[in-house]
């Protein structure tokens, strides 16, 4: 009875820390590389001796992860790695060039700005972070078929992708490169139809009087806010479409 005791007093204890380690340990497989979308994760009982906890603990653990839409449960068959995508919204998230060629058109973007940041008092309450804490901000016109179609304005959190600054923008996307440092949590995201500032409006060839449809998003990952993302379309050419 006194060692049942003792062990129910450490689970108490220790139940929180563990759980979120196992957590930890299993996104930060994801976000390496070494489990990719649509692998199978080992089983709960196979985290739970390797763990050495109960499996109660592990369910925990692989049920938030699966809440938060990192893993999906196919009854009968496993647990894997969910796909890159927020399913609970109309707005996917996926790669614009992904969306273009997809159309058959072809892609390419211009950068017109890639830069470190020290996060402002408005910006630092966004990301719930201090102020001062290092942002990364980066400016890109996306084309199709040579017609601008996308600004993308983009914040970042320097903890979760701290290459980003290195990265060759006309060689990926930033979504692109997001998704595989820093695995999809959620999304909070509006949209809205206004006209454009002068600055944008010329990065799109557009004029100040011509509506766009805007996009504002921020995600989450490894329960941080990683990125917060203002994306600019031209309403004569770009539309919104989905379906449950």
């Amino acid at each position: 009875m006194a060692n049942q005791k003792t062990l129910s007093t450490v689970s108490s204890t220790e139940a929180a820390p563990i759980y979120r380690r196992i957590k930890d340990y299993l996104l930060k497989q994801i976000q390496s590389g070494t489990w990719k979308e649509g692998d199978a994760i080992p089983s709960e009982a196979m985290l739970a001796e390797q763990f050495k906890v109960s499996r109660m603990t592990v369910n925990r653990a692989v049920r938030e992860l699966t809440t938060e839409q990192i893993l999906t449960r196919v009854q009968g068959s496993g647990t894997y790695v969910a796909q890159h995508k927020y399913q609970a919204t109309l707005v996917e998230i996926k790669s614009i060039a992904e969306e273009i060629r997809s159309r058959g058109h072809a892609h390419r973007s211009e950068l017109h700005e890639l830069t470190l940041a020290a996060a402002q008092p408005s910006m630092a309450l966004q990301f719930q972070v201090q102020p001062g804490h290092t942002l990364f901000h980066s400016v890109i016109v996306h084309f199709e078929n040579d017609i601008a179609i996308q600004v993308e304005d983009r914040w970042v959190n320097s903890e979760l992708a701290p290459d980003y600054l290195k990265q060759n923008f006309s060689l990926i996307t930033p979504n692109e490169y997001l998704v595989a440092v820093a695995p999809l949590q959620g999304v909070d995201y509006r949209i809205e139809a206004v006209v454009p500032p002068k600055a944008i409006a010329d990065m799109l060839h557009i004029n100040t009087r011509e509506a766009c449809l805007v996009l504002h998003r921020k995600t989450r990952s490894q329960e941080k806010i990683a990125t917060i993302v203002t994306m600019w379309h031209p309403g004569k050419h770009y539309q919104f479409a989905g379906s449950f």
